[in-house]
């Protein structure tokens, strides 16, 4: 039984692209594992408040990945 936890920060995506990350993982998973595991497939995404996400030490906010996206 798969179970995928995708974790970002807080207010970096929308409703509909997180609906949009759990259809396209679930639907990875279920390529590889095979459909008889779809009803058993779970994905979720985990939201970390803004700041409180670090790489390397450095905090990071919303408002940064943000920005980082729209700059591609």
């Amino acid at each position: 039984m798969p179970f995928v936890d995708i974790k970002v920060i807080a207010g970096v995506f929308s409703a509909e692209e997180k609906r949009r990350l759990v259809e396209s993982v679930s639907e990875a998973v279920i390529a590889v594992e095979g459909e008889a595991l779809r009803p058993v497939t779970h994905v979720v995404v985990t939201e970390t408040p803004s700041g409180a996400w670090a790489i390397g030490g450095t905090a990071h906010t919303a408002e940064e990945v943000r920005e980082k996206r729209a700059t591609g």
